[in-house]
């Protein structure tokens, strides 16, 4: 298989890319984690500490999820495991961190900002995207 040198390197800068985006999102859920477990626990209420902590359970399984996403993504170049990848990043953002402000917004003045609810279901939507894309990844796979 002959593969042209401009097509090696927009595959490298994919990986590149999408290796930096994991790791990054990796760290990030630990150092929320640790905030919410010793800087917040004095701050909030405990159905406040519920909810940052399902934000950042939700955080590292779907960090998880992208991790199995790349390494299959580098096994079989499919766009649909890479679509799962970016659906699970934007699933974090919407899910967690609506769930970061949300728990915290008494905390950071956020009260009047009604918007942040409804961003929790539209990252739920977009894990389930990830995960169907991940199967559908799987027929549309060319040497299965």
């Amino acid at each position: 298989m002959v593969v042209s040198l401009g097509k090696y390197h927009k595959e490298m800068k994919t990986n590149r890319k999408m290796l930096t985006t994991l790791s990054t999102v990796g760290m990030l859920a630990v150092i929320i984690g640790a905030f919410g477990a010793h800087g917040l626990k004095p701050k909030l209420t405990i159905d406040q500490l519920n909810t940052f902590q399902t934000g950042v359970n939700y955080h590292f399984y779907h960090m998880l999820a992208m991790s199995f996403a790349y390494l299959l993504y580098i096994h079989s170049r499919n766009p649909w495991v890479r679509r799962g990848f970016w659906a699970f990043l934007i699933g974090i953002i919407l899910f967690s961190g609506s769930l970061y402000l949300l728990s915290t917004r008494e905390l950071i003045g956020l009260t009047a900002y009604k918007w942040v609810g409804p961003l929790t279901p539209l990252g739920g939507l977009c894990f389930i995207f990830g995960w169907i894309s991940i199967m559908v990844s799987a027929y549309k796979q060319q040497d299965i």
